[in-house]
């Protein structure tokens, strides 16, 4: 699933394209508003939150989730499209360009003053203006015997992390994804390095938490299941964890440098 920094990226190079023009053409693709019609509407601007993408249009906003496969794409007029058309769910057209959102987990459009009920309910937006650090500590330190795993990947405490980052952030810290909050050491140390972490990456396509964007150097733990630590060498473990069985996903972690 995309984490934060790339739906941060996605809204930015959307809102490039998209703010202050009129739509020329809009379609739905989704049963319950496949009626609605934006059509000759100015969008006010696109932003992220957390992993969603709010698109402002006129008293309206597109509320996208790109979930695990979704994706939108840019395109100018007559450009041939990089996905097949029946895949599209969401058709937004300017005098300049055409905004398209593929295979989107979650699409639905709501009035703007009902947009909070979408997404009021995530924790501070690790790449939001409004960020606050110690209200991310505080509910997190909320639940102390859940596994920091799986709280900081709980976006009710702060949003916009994902497997990859909380991997990669349980590792910098030297803690087991197992570890109860409780027993986890400078939490709000943890917190502050996934604000760095996240910010580090938000503007490029290769995300990297080892500082080297080459391939197969950009991670320490992520998906290295067996292979030596890059620290220690000792080889890369790995396991199943999550909130409950319908949420469980694959864990990394080295059983030297985390404790």
């Amino acid at each position: 699933m995309p984490e934060g920094d790339t739906v941060y990226r996605t809204a930015e190079h959307l809102n490039a394209v998209l703010a202050g023009r009129v739509l020329t053409g809009c379609d739905i693709r989704v049963p319950k508003f496949a009626t609605v019609d934006l059509t000759g509407e100015t969008v006010h601007d696109v932003v992220s939150r957390g992993k969603h993408i709010l698109m402002r249009v006129g008293e309206f906003s597109i509320h996208s989730h790109l979930k695990m496969e979704g994706t939108w794409h840019i395109y100018q007029p007559k450009t041939r499209w990089r996905k097949p058309a029946f895949k599209a769910r969401a058709i937004l057209r300017t005098a300049e360009h055409t905004a398209v959102g593929f295979e989107l987990g979650l699409l639905e459009v709501l009035n703007r003053a009902d947009e909070g009920d979408a997404v009021d309910y995530l924790g501070p937006d690790l790449l939001g203006p409004d960020w606050d650090a110690g209200e991310a500590e505080r509910r997190l330190a909320s639940d102390p015997l859940r596994e920091i795993d799986v709280a900081l990947l709980d976006q009710r405490n702060l949003a916009g992390l994902g497997n990859v980052f909380v991997n990669e952030l349980c590792f910098l810290r030297g803690v087991l994804p197992t570890r109860p909050v409780a027993e986890v050491p400078r939490l709000d140390a943890v917190v502050q390095l996934a604000h760095r972490l996240i910010t580090a990456n938000r503007d490029r396509v290769e995300r990297t938490t080892t500082g080297d964007t080459r391939p197969g150097k950009q991670v320490f733990v992520y998906n290295r299941a067996g292979q030596p630590c890059r620290r220690c060498g000792n080889r890369i473990q790995s396991g199943k964890l999550g909130a409950n069985a319908l949420s469980l996903r694959d864990t990394y972690w080295c059983p030297y440098c985390q404790t």
